[in-house]
This record gives C-alpha cells, sequence and structure tokens, in this order.
C-alpha cells in the first residue's frame, strides 16, 4: 500500500489543502520582500562631489564647476582642486572627491549607499550586500534541509520565522556598513527555511492529480510579494523603515503557524506513525470523508527498512540515479537562480520608473506562471524546465543586441526573458520535489538551493562587469541559461508519477501513478490476446 492511496482516502486536494497552501502561502509573499529588496534598500541616487567651501545643504543649488567623463556627462567621482597645485590631481586636472557626496534626494530619502556613503571607489562594498544575503541563503540551504528531514518542517518553519523576525528588524538598527552586513547575512540563513520547507509541506499533502496546481498556487504567492515589494519601496523612501516593513509579516507568519500540519508522509517515513494517523484523521474531518483508517493500515503503508535509517547529503550521490539526478538539477538550479536574479537586480536602465520596472517584472510573473499550469501537464516537468531556460537565454542574448534607443522594444524582450526565468523557477521548485524521495527531499531542496543561491550570490557580482564591457553580463547569462536548459533534458520525467519515498524507489523507478500501471497492464493484456 503506497500513501498516495491513503491521502486519496483522505481527500487528495480537498478543503484541508485549501487551507494549508493558503497559510502557507504567507510566507512566500515575504520572501520576495527580502529575496529582492537589494533593489530598492540599496539604490544608487545621482550624486557629486561637496565642494570644500559649501555644505551639503548649499552645494546642490550653488553653481559650481564640475568635471565631465568621457561621456560628457558630469563627473561623479572627481572634483576640481581648490589648490591649482595640488599634488594628488591626475593629468586631467582632477581629484577624487575630497568633501564627500551630494545626493540627489527626490527618488531615495535613504539608501545603505547615502547612509555609509558607498559610491565611487567603494561602490563594490554595496553591491556586495546582495552577495552577502544570498550567501547567508546558501547556508540556510544546507542547514534548514538536513534539520527539516531530521527534526520535521513544522519545527523548523517556526525557527525560520522567528529568527526572520530578529535578523530583520536587527538589520534596520544596524548602526555600521559591517553590522548590517552580518544581519543581512543571518537574516539570509533564517528566510531560507521558509522557501524549502513550505514548498516541501506543500507538495506532500497534495495527491498526485493536483501536484501542478499546488506548485503554481505556492509560486502565486512570491508574484504578490514581488509587486507589493514595489507599492512598499514607493510607498517608504528611507531603507530603515522598508526594511521593517518588510520584516513586520513575520509577525503574522508566526500566528499562523499553529494552524500548519506537520508533514504526514514525513511522519510515517521516520516512524511516528501514531501522529501521522492523528493528522490523516483530522484532513479526513476537514474534508467531509468518512473513512475506516486505523493504525495497523498505516503500519502496512509501504516504508521498506531503508526508511528507518539515518539519511545525511550524502545519500543523494550514494546510488547512480541519484547521483545523476543530483548532478544534473544542480546545475539546472545554478542556471534558474544565476538567470532570474541576473534580470530581477538590473531593473535599472530601460528608461521606466524604478518602481514601475519592478511592478511589471513583478506582474509578467502572473500569467507566466498560469501559462506553466495549462502547459506543464501536457508537455511534462522535463521539457518545461529546459525549454523555459533556453528562451529566457535566448531573450537576454536579444536584448543585449537592441540599440539603447529603442527603450520600448528592449523593456519588453527583457519583461519575456523575465516571464520565462520566472517559469523557470516555477518547475524547478515542482521538479525538485518530485525528483528526491521524502527521506532526502529536504536534503534535495537543501542541496538544490544551496546551488541555487551562490548563483543568486554571483548574479550581482557579475553584472559589476558591465563597468568593462558592457555585453559581458548578458552573454555570460544567456550561455548558462541556454547550456543549463539543455542539461535538463537529462533528468527522468515525473509527470504524473508517485512521489518516490525512499532512494531504492528511485533507483527502481517505483513511482508509477496507479492508472497508468492499468493501462499499461491492459495494453500488455490486449497485445498477448493479439
Amino acid at each position: 500500500m503506497h500513501f498516495e492511496e491513503v491521502l486519496e482516502e483522505v481527500g487528495g486536494f480537498h478543503r484541508f489543502q485549501f487551507l494549508v497552501l493558503h497559510i502557507l502561502s504567507i510566507p512566500r509573499i515575504i520572501l520576495p520582500l527580502h529575496f529582492l529588496l537589494h533593489n530598492f534598500i540599496s539604490a544608487v541616487p545621482p550624486h557629486h562631489c561637496t565642494p570644500l567651501h559649501l555644505n551639503e545643504r548649499y552645494a546642490s543649488i550653488t553653481p559650481w564647476p564640475r568635471p565631465r567623463d568621457t561621456d560628457g556627462a558630469h563627473s561623479s567621482c572627481k572634483m576640481f582642486p581648490q589648490n591649482l597645485n595640488s599634488s594628488i590631481a591626475d593629468f586631467n586636472g582632477t581629484i577624487p572627491c575630497q568633501n564627500g557626496w551630494t545626493y540627489d534626494r527626490s527618488t531615495f530619502n535613504s539608501t545603505t549607499a547615502t547612509e555609509w556613503d558607498l559610491v565611487c571607489d567603494s561602490k563594490n562594498l554595496n553591491q556586495a550586500l546582495a552577495s552577502f544575503f544570498f550567501m547567508g541563503v546558501m547556508i540556510g540551504a544546507a542547514l534548514y534541509g538536513y534539520l527539516a528531514d531530521r527534526f520535521g518542517r513544522k519545527p523548523m518553519l517556526l525557527v525560520s520565522f522567528v529568527s526572520s523576525c530578529v535578523f530583520g528588524v536587527a538589520s534596520a538598527f544596524s548602526t555600521s556598513y559591517i553590522m548590517f552586513a552580518i544581519n543581512r547575512t543571518l537574516s539570509g540563513v533564517a528566510l531560507t527555511g521558509m522557501s524549502i520547507t513550505t514548498l516541501a509541506l506543500s507538495i506532500e499533502w497534495t495527491g498526485i492529480k493536483r501536484r501542478t496546481l499546488t506548485g503554481t498556487i505556492m509560486s502565486l504567492g512570491w508574484s504578490v510579494g514581488n509587486m507589493l515589494l514595489a507599492l512598499l519601496a514607493y510607498l517608504l523612501r528611507d531603507w530603515r523603515h522598508l526594511m521593517l516593513a518588510v520584516t513586520a509579516p513575520c509577525l503574522a507568519a508566526i500566528t499562523t503557524w499553529w494552524w500548519v500540519p506537520e508533514s504526514a508522509r514525513w511522519l510515517l517515513v521516520n516512524g511516528r506513525v501514531e501522529e501521522a494517523h492523528r493528522i490523516l484523521q483530522q484532513c479526513a474531518r476537514i474534508n467531509g470523508r468518512t473513512v475506516s483508517l486505523d493504525i495497523e493500515t498505516l503500519h502496512k503503508v509501504t516504508m521498506t527498512e531503508e526508511s528507518s535509517k539515518g539519511h545525511s547529503y550524502l545519500d543523494l550521490v550514494k546510488t547512480r540515479k541519484m547521483c545523476k539526478i543530483t548532478i544534473c538539477s544542480g546545475i539546472v538550479w545554478f542556471a534558474v537562480a544565476f538567470t532570474y536574479y541576473g534580470i530581477s537586480f538590473n531593473i535599472s536602465g530601460f528608461g521606466l520608473n524604478i518602481f514601475l520596472t519592478q511592478f511589471i517584472y513583478g506582474a509578467i510573473e502572473v500569467p507566466a506562471k498560469v501559462g506553466i499550469y495549462f502547459v506543464l501537464d501536457r508537455i511534462g516537468r522535463r521539457n518545461g524546465q529546459a525549454w523555459s531556460l533556453i528562451l529566457s537565454g535566448a531573450f537576454i542574448g536579444l536584448n543585449s543586441v537592441i540599440p539603447t534607443d529603442y527603450v520600448g522594444v528592449r523593456t519588453g524582450v527583457a519583461v519575456c526573458g523575465k516571464a520565462f526565468s520566472e517559469a523557470a523557477f516555477t518547475v524547478a521548485f515542482l521538479y525538485t520535489a518530485e525528483l528526491f524521495p521524502t527521506v532526502i527531499r529536504h536534503c534535495g531542496f537543501g542541496y538544490t538551493s544551496f546551488v541555487g543561491r551562490l548563483g543568486g550570490s554571483l548574479a550581482p557580482l557579475l553584472i559589476m562587469l558591465e563597468d568593462f564591457w558592457m555585453y559581458a553580463p548578458p552573454l555570460f547569462f544567456s550561455t548558462i541559461a541556454i547550456a543549463s536548459g539543455c542539461v535538463a533534458f537529462l533528468l527522468p520525467e515525473t509527470l504524473r508519477n508517485r512521489l518516490p519515498e525512499t532512494v531504492r524507489d528511485v533507483e527502481e523507478d517505483r513511482r508509477t501513478d496507479p492508472e497508468v500501471e492499468m493501462m499499461e497492464i491492459n495494453s500488455g493484456r490486449a497485445q498477448e490476446e493479439n
């Protein structure tokens, strides 16, 4: 007897699952508020050197001679010396800013760049803040991936909620760059628990036929948060206030945690049959199902001796098929995150308002995800993953060769690339849950999230290469997306298959849908009769 059969008896996708998905959508909305926050709290407004004889109050309204860069624009990092015989002047007769910078505060009252003067020679420190955050996400992926498989999904979700709230508030009250960088890194660690735990819980409580819908609903929460971030950033132009605003929903998430059920699938795999029985009975009662489900029946659920053993990340590479899945899915996840955040962190330069661009990027994700829902059950997970990456890379490459004068065309192409990159992300979460067995599913999520966040942390650093060659970032993003899309074709198809419970299920490919099994049996009988 398989768990999928038990789940269908108590209701594979009814009122109980509907309530669980809506509760778990709250942390999904919170995630983009932090993951894409760098676009606003670390924005670099127009700036110029403050003259030595003027204070900041008058420097912006008093005319004074300013040097120009090679492109003819006024320099942001150079000034003319008051002493014409200055020994530090370069061959153009200019010197670095000596009295700080004057910032244009028409868009942002305060950002990390203006708070600690992270411009000019220090601009890389400002961009590095995004990388610090994603390094924390990488650490959190490995940490939560192991702990959630060891101690359960629900306890780790609470740890994530509380720690995200603590480090988010600490980030808002940081008094130095180092303090802020540390708190943002720890926030990344904490928030990862929301990401991988909510996905695992939602998929493990859903029957075979509704997994695509579940993945789409959960993914739409990210899009809502994406658009909400644009609104909050528009209303709150001070980075500290915005930091507190995006952290506040964590308090709401903590209050909803009490109604989140532990994964009955995980409980059974770990021998906690009584707890699984109680939760499954609750599920059946809410779904209006009358079933004669007893503990003895649950003991007959197909769980081999392998499920009682301790598992770790080493189980991802111990067997041939698992090793292949682990390597290929890691490459795909790196490209998915690398491409998505490469586009998401480049929301300026299209001639549109930064807030409007962020909102458009969030809004375009909705039709992309709805489209994936209708397409994925027809073309399969593997094709969906591969072609969404390939097309995303193609649009990025195309956008790099369109002249900058064609603002509307470039924006439209960028939005299409963003849509396919988000589609790739949506498929990746669902596909990963179906590829890895229950006993190490969180380890699988932890590993793929770790590799993916490595790509996310490198994306903002790669954008810096445009200072040396403007075509370098899109060339890298496009090439990696297309190449990794081809790698996705090496993964097994999981459409309409049972979720694997153990590593042996993966190795022996014992995951077929009962309806498909019956069709194959009938087909074989018909061939024998003929």
